[in-house]
Parts: C-alpha cells; structure tokens; sequence
C-alpha cells in the first residue's frame, strides 16, 4: 500500500476516535441554534411529569403537558418563540423570565399604566401580572373558550382570587368588600346564572389598563361613568344623557349625580328589592334625598332643598311611610333617567303634562286635580297653597297653644284645690316614712329623673326631648354627670344611714328578702285570679317594696360604674382594653331603659294610679298614710304596731318600731 495511503487512512481514524472522547465525569453540551430545536426537541424533557427543580427551597415543577401546549394560543409557536435566550440544552443558567410585550406590545403599553403595574413597580409582589390573569404560559386558551380564565363568565372568578381575598388585600390597604358586593348585585348573580350579557369587571374596569376613579382616562371617572354603564344600557344612557342630571354632567358639574351615586357601585340591586337604593320607599329617604333634602343645591343653583320631608309629609309620602307599595314615589313624578325642570315642555311635571302624570295613579285627573302643590312648604314656593298652608298652620299652632294651654291652667287650678282639700280632711296619722328617709328618696327621685332627660338627650341629640333641652352638648353632658355624683352620693349616705343608725338597721332588717315574699307573691297572684278568698297577710314591707328597693340597689351599682368606666375612660384604659368601655357603654344604656321601664311600669302604679292611693300615696310628701291603708296593705306590721302601742284606737301611732323616733317625727311635722 503506497504510504502516503497509509497515513491518510491513520489520521483518519485517529481523528474518528479523537471526536468520539470526552473527559471522565463531565457532561457534553450539544450545541444546537435555538432556531433548529423543535418542540419535540423540548418535551424530551419537560414532557416528564417528575421534572422538577429546588427554587427558594420550593421544589417547582418543570413539566409541560403536550396536550396542553398545542391546544393553547401558543400552540403553533416554537419554545424559543418565547424562551429566545435557550441557545443549548440543558439549561444553566435558568432561562430568564418570559417578556409577554414581545408580541402584545398593545396589552403590555395598556398594563403599563394600570394600578396593578403601579403597585408591582411600588415592590406589591402580590400585584397582578398577566399570568396571575391568564393562566399558566403553557396552557392559555382564547377567552372564547370556557375553560379560559379571562373568559366572560370567568372573569369575576379570576379577579376575586385577588379582590375576594382579605389576606392578599389587606396589605395594599384595599377592602374586599366592593368584589363581595358584586356576587350579590344584579350583574354578579346573573353572571352566575349563565348570563353572558351581563356586566363583569373588566366591562366597567377595563381589561390592561385598569385606572383609578380618579384618573380622568379611567373607565370610571365620574363624568366617564354614563358612557360605561351606556356600553350595555345604550337607551338608559342616552335618556339619561338628555336629563337634567344629564346635561348637568356634560356641563362638568360634580354635585350632578350619575348612575352610580343612584345605583350604586358593585352593590347595584333590582328596583324591586327592598333593599335597593332605588326602591320605591328609599327614593325619597335616602337617594333623592342625599342631594334634594340639604341646603347644598339651593346655595350653588337655586334648587328648593326639603324636597324629601315635604313629600314625606304628604298623603303620599304617609302612604309610604305605612308600606304603601303603589304609591307614588320620586320618580313617578318626575322619571327615572328622563327628569327634566318642570318648564321644559317635555317633563313629565310640566304644567301641560301634569294631568297625564297624576292621571296614571288616578284615572280622570283633570286640570282642577292638579291645582296645587304636593311639596308643600318648600321656601322657594310662592304659590297660592303653599301660603296658605302656612297661615293656617300658624293660626292653628297659636290656637292650639291658647286654647289648650287655658285647659291645662283651668283644670290645674281646680285639681290642685281639690287634692289640698282632701288632703286637709283625710286623717293619715301613721309616720310610713322619716324625715330622713324622705331626704334619701327626693333626692334619690330628682337625680334619677335628670339622669334619664340628660342620658336619653345625649344618646339621640335629633330627638324633641334633646330640642326642648337646648342644643348645648355641654350643658346635658354637665348637668347628666352633676346627677350621677347626687346619685352615688346619696348611694353612700344611705349605706352609711344603715350601718349607723338604728333606723337604718331596723329598716335594713325589715326590708331583707326572705321565703315568705315568694309565697305571699303566689298567694298574691291566686287571690287576684280569683282562686283564693284573702290576700296574704303582709309585713312592713312587702314582696313588690322589696322588688323595688334592690332593684334600686342593684342599678345604682351597675349604673354608677359603668358610668365611671365611660367619664373616666382613659384612666380604665391602663389596664383595660378599648372593647371593655364598649361594653360598659352599652350595658349603661340598657340598664337605664330597663330602670326607666320599671320606674313607670311598676313603681308609678303602687304611687299614683294604684285605686287606693290614687291620684297619690302622699307618703313620699309628708311620710304619713292612714290606718285604713296601712291595715288593708301591712296588716302583720299594723297588728304588730297596736300590740306594742297597746291599742288599735290611738290616734298617735307609728309604723317605725323605735317609739322615740316616730313621736320626735309626729312632733316635727
């Protein structure tokens, strides 16, 4: 073989073997441009359901479903459409994250200026993202498809994976409770009965560039709202847009109202719901009333406020106040989206068409129906009833305050000398009360009554009762707080009274609860039922006296400190948390209703309209009742009295078992 041969077919083999090596231990990296590497090139691997990678201590996966991939939008692209810095496979490093702007240019300039960019940029790593909206990159589907993400009767799902979660808003300091509100508006429930007509997020907040309200680009910006809401109401918004509201808006006037401040925002309700803000009976207390009620309107405009009272006051706005639910509201007067001034022809309270508006309540209204006012007493109403309703109202107030005010002085006069009289003549020799004890009740009943008046005047400073009081804040909060310290001062005089004195225990002693009040209340209740022939026979003191007296013990300490705990509410804060001065509060103004209740309910009737004692026991007066009473009430006490004076007939007797005491009360009075 000529040598020449020889060595060529050497250097050949050994180039063979010598491109066929590779170093123990080391892995070859097949180089292949990212153009030439094919799909199928990439599931090799990523196709593997077990392919997996540490990341933050996080395995993540890296399988890619087949299927999926090629079904997807992006089913027709190569991976290094996306993943265009892969050059070699395996890949280290990591490939960087995928930039979506390559291809959508136009979604990602719309995202650049969304809250979501605004807040990612501002370190939110909880802002959305395109994928957090679309899905996995391996597997989106056109929003065509139901089982996309951003499909339409998706997207409120997709959007409450953020907005309906309190845990991922509450760190931006937004509230979850506007995405809450949809699922129970009307768009969100007819969404989730299949409705795919009806209003998601995106068709109010845009898809990419969702804005802030205050942004005059967003979707909704005040005066952008008609023409949001006009995407899907088309007639609403062009009725609305000829309104007076309507052109109020295109004029630039903010106090103009448009379909949300009526509607609502995400909480929008049917008109048939009672809870609306549009239905029939909270037009006028609340909607219409939000802005025609104030002053607001006639200080920039000249519009008449008290549009709301005065048809509250009307026969039609009683008829509401009592459930009516066909009669006339707001807006069967004067339209729903079409309220026009009453001078433009076409409104459907303009004089020439006021018959056929009042005529679709009432069948046959004619001009002479029509005569007249239904918002009354309006101050920019000149006319004719308007005034006269007036004069009359105030001739009837000034005949009312003489008329019934000469019946009250008249009467007075004659009860008040009738009562001295029978006063004059009745003999009342028993001493029911010291003088001592009537002090503790005066001023027991005089704290506690500007303790109620001041108490409830505080609590509903709106109420007649805090108008006739004066609308000085200060002055119920003073005279309310001077009562308590009466209140709890006679509270501890009293607790001094009957550890101190003889008096003191002997009532204490006499007044303590025992079994025998618990039967004679039953023997009490049957006799009045008609089951037993006598009453039971009653001591000093008897079950409905004892009722009451702890009863008065009882609230005086439940009162007098929460009472303490709201006056003094900053020193209790040292040791006590902020909920426990709620508590106290509110216990505060249960207790005082309770006690107020059963002052009127109970001790008024034993006092004054009980028919022995009517028109009233004087004993809180005077301290003394007479025998025939205090025998009928207290027959143990009076039996019991008379065996220690030693006669039933002496005039000068006592109820008080320390003799002394009652002679030195009887030489007193």
């Amino acid at each position: 073989m000529n040598r020449y041969v020889l060595l060529g077919v050497i250097a050949l083999f050994l180039f063979l073997c010598l491109s066929q090596w590779q170093p123990t231990g080391e892995v070859q990296a097949r180089s292949k441009p990212s153009q030439t590497m094919s799909v199928s090139d990439c599931m090799a691997c990523h196709g593997d359901s077990k392919l997996a990678k540490e990341v933050d201590g996080k395995l993540v996966s890296l399988h890619v479903e087949e299927k999926g991939f090629n079904d997807s939008v992006h089913g027709s692209l190569d991976c290094a459409s996306c993943h265009s810095d892969i050059k070699n496979f395996p890949h280290d490093p990591a490939p960087v994250k995928v930039d979506c702007s390559a291809c959508h240019t136009e979604a990602q300039e719309a995202y650049a200026r969304s809250l979501h960019a605004e807040a990612a940029q501002n370190g939110n790593s909880k802002a959305a993202s395109c994928l957090d909206c679309h899905g996995n990159a391996h597997r989106i589907v056109p929003s065509t498809e139901a089982a996309s993400m951003v499909n339409h009767a998706s997207v409120a799902a997709t959007c409450g994976k953020c907005h309906g979660e309190k845990f991922v808003m509450e760190s931006s300091g937004i509230s979850t409770q506007p995405f809450i509100s949809y699922q129970s508006s009307v768009h969100g429930r007819a969404v989730a009965s299949g409705n795919a007509r009806a209003a998601v997020c995106t068709d109010c907040h845009n898809h990419h560039d969702v804005l802030p309200p205050g942004d005059a680009a967003s979707t909704i910006f005040k005066f952008n709202v008609p023409r949001t809401c006009g995407k899907c109401h088309e007639s609403v918004s062009a009725e609305f847009g000829k309104s007076i509201h309507g052109q109020a808006i295109a004029r630039g006037t903010w106090q103009a109202p448009v379909c949300t401040d009526c509607h609502g925002i995400h909480s929008i309700k049917s008109h048939i719901d009672p809870v609306s803000s549009v239905a029939s009976q909270a037009l006028a207390r609340t909607t219409c009333a939000q802005c025609h009620e104030g002053v607001r309107l006639s200080d920039e405009f000249g519009i008449a406020s008290k549009r709301a009272t005065s048809y509250l006051d009307s026969y039609h706005g009683l008829a509401s106040k009592l459930g009516s639910s066909v009669v006339a509201n707001c807006a069967s007067c004067h339209g729903v989206h079409n309220i026009l001034p009453s001078a433009d022809s076409h409104s459907m309270i303009n004089a020439a068409n006021l018959a056929r508006t009042c005529g679709k309540c009432h069948p046959g209204a004619n001009d002479q129906f029509i005569l007249g006012k239904v918002h009354l007493d309006v101050p920019l109403s000149q006319d004719i009833a308007s005034r006269g309703t007036r004069w009359v109202r105030w001739i009837y107030l000034a005949l009312i305050a003489v008329t019934i005010g000469f019946m009250l002085v008249h009467n007075g006069l004659i009860w008040r000398k009738k009562i001295a009289e029978r006063r004059r003549i009745e003999s009342r020799p028993i001493v029911r009360l010291t003088r001592s004890q009537r002090i503790q009740h005066a001023l027991l009943l005089t704290s506690f009554t500007v303790l109620v008046l001041t108490g409830f005047a505080l609590s509903y400073p709106e109420s007649w009762l805090a108008t006739l009081m004066g609308s000085n804040e200060a002055t119920r909060r003073v005279g309310h707080r001077i009562a308590a310290v009466v209140m709890l001062a006679v509270g501890l005089y009293h607790l001094l009274y009957i550890a101190l004195t003889r008096e003191g225990r002997s009532w204490v002693r006499d007044i303590f609860p025992r079994w025998k009040d618990v039967v004679d209340l039953a023997q009490n209740m049957s006799y009045y039922l008609g089951r037993r022939n006598e009453r039971p026979q009653i001591a000093r003191f008897g079950y409905g006296e004892k009722i009451e007296y702890w009863a008065v013990v009882w609230g005086t300490l439940i009162m007098g400190l929460t009472g303490l705990m709201v006056w003094f509410k900053l020193e209790w804060f040292g040791f006590l948390p902020r909920w426990a001065i709620d508590i106290a509060l509110a216990i505060h103004f249960y207790e005082a209703i309770l006690a107020t209740l059963s002052i009127v309910v109970w001790h008024f009737y034993h006092v004054i309209f009980d028919p022995d004692v009517y028109p009233m026991n004087w004993a809180w007066l005077d301290g003394r009742v007479s025998k025939e009473f205090y025998r009928e009430e207290h027959p143990l006490a009076y039996a019991e009295m008379n065996k220690e004076q030693g006669t039933g007939d002496r005039e000068q007797v006592t109820g008080d078992r320390e003799q002394g005491t009652g002679d030195r009360e009887q030489e007193d009075e």
